[in-house]
């Protein structure tokens, strides 16, 4: 295919010189033909004024006497002399034959009936049924209408979006585009589902030309999104977005700001303490205001988005420095004094680094010793029909406790640090590993009775 390109560039280099020559050789015939036709006029005019010379002589020759002849004569000579056509000359100057201006095409014209050209490639069409939506990774397959083996890649694009069904034509989310693909499938991995769907297209190319984009289509991504509520959180908690950090100081300075506003000595909220994030469609009206944030050693903040109905799950890392962390689920009416698995309304793992090492499943006052190793990375899942709350290790999907409970109203996460911090991860799937173990599991796991 380059030596085909080399060729025609070739070709069209001479003829654009070619072209350029007969250009200025038409200019220069013009030129040669105002010449002529002012050469053809000049010559008119002296053949008229040479008859009328020739008839005034033949004349002057007849009737001149002996003694007149000379003088007439002379006034001939001078006459003829003077004439126009003596001054020109007759020499024709347009005498090329334009022979240097034939260019013989044959070789380049073999080329051109040598040439296959490559067609426009189809659309290809994206199966659905094929295509596969797990662990956070989409793996989308497509096929061909046509057999078409001078294909070279695949386009294809994506955009998350939180519209079902065809792609709107207005939409903010810009269009991410990986090139390259060699296969008629692709995974993308990684993905944080902070967004119901994702619209898909893909494209053929081939060496030469890139066909249209498919048909587009839209995947649901259902995953569990949600934020911090800043407004639930104890004052010595600094809530940035998803991260959380413990602050010896942060309720003093509050302490101070609260009696300077109202001369009481009764919390506040921090002045910069609004959750930086966008609602959640479960996120609900939070019944805690300023002064009902969790307070003294309920060192706790709460998620923003309520689980009323199907299994989610989310992960959290935490410092392994810090004293003391915990996670797990609570009711929107968990008491700001209550601490995470004290009371009944909540469930979590608790890790204390504080004098002696522990690592604890609590609900209600009672706690049990987990006897495994202490992950980096917890993964929390919760099946909220059946009453299912997982505790896995993220990594290596080890799971580290189950609770069997009937959920008697919608429940929140719920974390808790002290001299310490953590991040949280949302937008995930339900893991396939963890869907496999819970199944496996679920009969023999661990339950609130088994708690002491």
């Amino acid at each position: 295919m380059g030596d085909h390109k080399d060729a025609l560039r070739k070709i069209i280099t001479t003829l654009a010189v070619k072209n350029e020559e007969i250009q200025n050789f038409i200019d220069v015939l013009k030129q040669m033909l105002q010449n002529v036709e002012n050469q053809l006029s000049a010559c008119t005019k002296a053949l008229e004024s040479s008859e009328e010379l020739l008839e005034t002589a033949n004349q002057t020759l007849q009737g001149a006497e002996n003694h007149d002849f000379n003088q007439a004569a002379k006034q001939i000579k001078d006459s003829v002399t003077m004439a126009p056509a003596f001054r020109l000359s007759f020499k024709a100057k347009v005498s090329d034959n334009m022979s240097h201006l034939m260019v013989d095409f044959a070789q380049e014209r073999q080329i051109l009936q040598s040439l296959k050209f490559l067609p426009v490639p189809s659309a290809p069409e994206i199966d659905i049924a094929e295509s596969l939506v797990a662990d956070n990774c989409v793996t989308l397959v497509w096929r061909m209408p046509d057999e078409d083996s001078k294909i070279d890649h695949y386009v294809l694009e994506y955009r998350k979006t939180n519209f079902e069904g065809p792609p709107r034509v207005k939409e903010d989310q810009p269009w991410m585009v990986i090139e390259g693909i060699k296969q008629t499938e692709y995974t993308l991995s990684g993905l944080k589902f902070d967004m119901k769907y994702i619209n898909f297209r893909a494209k053929a190319c081939n060496k030469a030309v890139a066909g249209e984009f498919s048909e587009p289509v839209t995947l649901e991504t259902p995953a569990f999104m949600f934020h911090l509520d800043a407004n639930t959180s104890h004052q010595n908690l600094k809530v940035e977005d998803l991260s959380v950090e413990w602050d010896a100081m942060g309720g003093k300075v509050q302490d101070i700001k609260a009696r300077e506003k109202d001369g009481k000595g009764r919390t506040a909220s921090p002045v910069n303490s609004p959750a930086r994030c966008v609602q959640s469609p479960k996120r609900m009206p939070t019944a805690r205001g300023g002064r009902d944030r969790f307070t003294a050693e309920s060192y706790t903040v709460l998620g923003d988005t309520l689980i009323d109905s199907g299994d989610h799950y989310w992960e959290v890392r935490y410092d392994r420095d810090s004293k003391a962390f915990a996670v797990g689920v609570a009711y929107r009416t968990l008491g700001k004094f209550d601490q995470l698995g004290k009371t009944p309304s909540s469930w979590c793992i608790h890790l204390n680094n504080w004098l002696q090492v522990s690592f604890t499943a609590k609900h209600n006052n009672k706690s049990k010793i987990l006897d495994v190793s202490v992950p980096d990375v917890v993964g929390i899942y919760c099946n909220f029909h059946e009453g299912f709350l997982s505790f896995y290790n993220a990594k290596t999907k080890q799971l580290l406790h189950t609770f069997r409970a009937r959920f008697a109203q919608p429940v929140l996460p719920a974390f808790m640090v002290w001299c310490g911090s953590f991040h949280v991860y949302s937008g995930l799937q339900v893991p396939s590993a963890v869907k496999c173990l819970q199944k496996r599991n679920s009969a023999t796991s661990s339950s609130n009775a088994s708690l002491s």
